[in-house]
């Protein structure tokens, strides 16, 4: 995979590693990358961090710039970028953000003209243009067009794919001060006129603070405060979304994806019996999944691998244990809102409660630690003699009763140690004996 472009896209703290000018020479290769003989159209789209105007106008100066013209849809989730890609028949949809991360970070991430995740060898090439020499051309100057009901056109497609609505029901609906601000206002005042509205006053700054999907605790108390049947917390950009029940404990991704296949396989709608997750999804989740007679396979963390394996063996659901979710008859992409809808469709054809749903079964045990360690130094891990040791021997000590991950992240300086089993202080043990260890070698 290229240097610059992790699990996600470009990443990292704006106007520091991020800048203006780094922007604009990605967006100038991206065009240069991706155009053919035809008119090359980029559509835009971005969340509500501080930054984001000087990196999107940057971005768009570079495509501009080699002749590419560019549709700014403003603030919008992620998923909905892909969605209009495909309506403008674009030559690749961008997004600017950085997801769950805090609003000094900010991001650029592609999607193809189908609404995929660019290929790692397509990234690679945009790459070697970056710090390459790019002859400019004055009679081929792009320009920018402003769509303004971008957001209700997304809405209404995400309302479009309810088959029910939920007048019945109460849930506080978190939006982390993104993206989701006015889609989810759009669609749940539509689909649920009881619903109630937290992190949905974004300032610049406050994106993922104390809120979303990755800081559930203003959800919980909201779920408790309010005498609601639960809840639903979305990330930054939208592309990701968890749940709590009336009590305010978790439905995790794991949990939703769950429910949603089990759903579908009662509906003969899950299409070849299987789910694609990660390596990251919970050991209790897939022993669940085969217990109702469903199978699963297992990919790279990463939801662009997910998609993969769902278009490789034509799977229909497919996701992460964090909130990214591919419903794949509807949206090429993880999208927290839509998977929002379908999962309370399948809760309610069900004819049980968000809490009944959240007790079919039980997660094992699991434990994650995130060690802090440099982006060069995260090469040495898997070559690293005393730390896959250290891996060796829990993995040895557990015997098959639980499993060992450690893994770099794809859009941190950090390495992720996960083990997960049935006995939570055997696995607490291994798991913070291999992060020490992490730490006295590579941090």
């Amino acid at each position: 995979m290229a240097e610059l472009f992790g699990t996600d896209g470009v990443r990292g703290i704006a106007n520091e590693f991020l800048t203006a000018d780094l922007a604009m020479k990605i967006g100038r290769a991206a065009c240069e990358t991706l155009k053919n003989n035809n008119e090359v159209l980029f559509v835009i789209g971005k969340d509500t961090r501080i930054s984001g105007d000087m990196i999107e106008n940057a971005f768009c100066a570079g495509i501009m710039s080699r002749g590419g013209n560019v549709i700014k849809l403003g603030v919008i989730p992620t998923p909905a970028v892909a969605v209009m890609t495909r309506c403008f028949n674009a030559t690749a949809g961008v997004v600017i953000s950085a997801s769950h991360n805090p609003y000094e970070h900010n991001g650029i991430k592609f999607f193809n003209s189908e609404g995929l995740k660019l290929p790692d060898e397509v990234e690679e090439q945009i790459e070697k243009l970056i710090y390459g020499n790019i002859e400019y051309n004055k009679n081929k100057i792009g320009v920018e067009k402003h769509i303004k009901n971008a957001d209700k056109t997304y809405s209404d497609f995400i309302v479009s794919c309810a088959d029910a609505k939920f007048d019945d029901l109460k849930l506080v609906i978190d939006c982390s001060n993104g993206a989701t601000v006015k889609s989810a206002k759009n669609i749940f005042k539509e689909l649920m006129p009881k619903a109630i509205f937290i992190g949905n006053k974004p300032d610049g700054i406050n994106i993922n603070k104390n809120c979303g999907s990755t800081d559930l605790k203003a959800l919980k108390e909201a779920v408790i405060k309010n005498k609601a049947h639960g809840g639903l917390a979305f990330d930054g950009d939208g592309d990701r979304f968890l749940a709590v029940d009336e009590k305010g404990e978790v439905l995790d991704g794991d949990k939703i994806m769950y429910i949603i296949a089990k759903d579908l396989k009662q509906r003969n709608k899950l299409n070849n019996n299987c789910v694609a997750a990660t390596v990251m999804s919970n050991l209790g989740f897939f022993k669940a999944l085969e217990a109702i007679d469903i199978k699963s396979v297992q990919t790279k963390v990463g939801d662009r691998y997910v998609i993969e394996s769902m278009i490789a063996n034509n799977y229909v659901l497919g996701g992460e244990q964090s909130g990214h979710i591919i419903i794949k008859d509807y949206n090429s992409t993880g999208d927290g809102l839509l998977t929002a809808v379908r999962f309370l469709c399948a809760v309610k054809r069900s004819g049980k409660s968000i809490r009944q749903c959240n007790l079919e079964y039980e997660n094992y045990p699991q434990v994650l630690i995130n060690v802090s360690v440099s982006n060069d130094k995260k090469k040495q891990l898997n070559n690293d003699e005393i730390i896959l040791k250290a891996v060796t021997d829990a993995e040895n000590a557990l015997a098959g009763s639980g499993r060992v991950l450690l893994r770099p992240s794809g859009t941190e300086a950090l390495v992720r140690v996960m083990i997960d089993g049935k006995d939570y202080d055997e696995i607490n043990t291994y798991a913070n004996i291999i992060a020490n260890v992490v730490k006295e070698r590579l941090g």
